[in-house]
């Protein structure tokens, strides 16, 4: 018996698979602008210790693993630069050979940890078909609105929204962290970011659709790319605990809009990596890498 803390539901709980011998797992992986730190690789032997506990009681394991590679804007608040073309500006690189060198680096981590890669690793640059059919299908039923920066969903319209993380939506305020400028909700967030034209230095990565010129949201991607491999609804999702209040938050929120059905049985998170009292971030500039 596989007893599997559920950030769901707040407890232990004993793992039920949808399928009787076959588990899918979707886990948050890299934004490839940077080497990963040893606190963003003690998340990925979690995962992995999941994985191999669960091959090790018979299930047959397909697990799937994001690449961002475009969409993970500076500011949780979709403001800012595109991690990726920031990183390609500075390092006089394009956008594919930053994400292609670092998610490289990321691999051979992998390799001297003894972490087994995923099923499939799955970037966000060759999904924009899938994201796209995805917001269309949230705007057919009504959960969007447009802004002169993006096309956004309208948190309101989500019952229980903010419930996983034990947001008091009502009290969050605009602050450092979130500006509202023409959001309905502080808690709204982009799906589709339109290219800035007033902007002298175009963008390396930006694509047509239905709304206009752009890129993808951060968290739409995820909800497209675990669907497509997984299914509407699917066992386990992973991720480090920063993502409850944001990105796993939203994820619920748009993939249950959208299909009408419970997204994801199981969330398990991994907790911070502490160092000296601090969780180690690439913010703080405690930047260990493996090698």
């Amino acid at each position: 018996m596989l007893k599997l803390y559920n950030t769901l539901t707040k407890r232990k709980e004993i793992f039920k698979p949808i399928k009787k011998k076959g588990v899918g797992i979707y886990e948050c992986g890299p934004t490839v602008y940077l080497y990963q730190h040893i606190g963003n690789l003690r998340r990925y032997i979690f995962g992995d210790v999941l994985t191999k506990v669960l091959i090790y009681n018979k299930y047959k394991v397909k697990r799937i693993m994001n690449v961002t590679d475009v969409g993970h804007l500076t500011s949780d608040a979709d403001t800012g630069e595109d991690k990726i073309e920031k990183a390609a500006k500075k390092e006089g690189k394009s956008a594919k050979e930053i994400a292609d060198y670092y998610l490289r680096i990321f691999k051979n981590d992998f390799k001297k940890l003894n972490i087994f890669n995923p099923t499939k690793w799955t970037k966000a640059t060759e999904h924009i078909k899938e994201q796209i059919e995805l917001i269309k299908k949230l705007e057919k039923k009504g959960f969007t609105y447009k802004t002169s920066d993006g096309i956004y969903f309208d948190t309101s319209k989500f019952k229980n929204y903010g419930k996983f993380a034990k947001l008091n939506v009502k009290r969050l305020k605009a602050g450092k962290r979130v500006s509202i400028k023409e959001k309905k909700n502080t808690t709204d967030f982009a799906l589709w970011k339109f290219s800035d034209v007033s902007n002298s230095e175009k963008r390396q990565q930006e694509w047509k659709s239905p709304w206009g010129i752009g890129f993808p949201g951060w968290h739409i991607e995820c909800s497209a790319m675990s669907m497509k491999y997984l299914g509407e609804k699917f066992d386990i999702h992973t991720g480090g605990m920063d993502h409850i209040p944001i990105h796993h938050t939203n994820e619920i929120a748009q993939s249950q809009a959208a299909t009408g059905k419970k997204f994801v049985n199981y969330w398990i998170h991994g907790a911070f990596l502490i160092s000296k009292g601090e969780k180690i971030s690439k913010s703080k500039g405690g930047l260990y890498t493996i090698s």
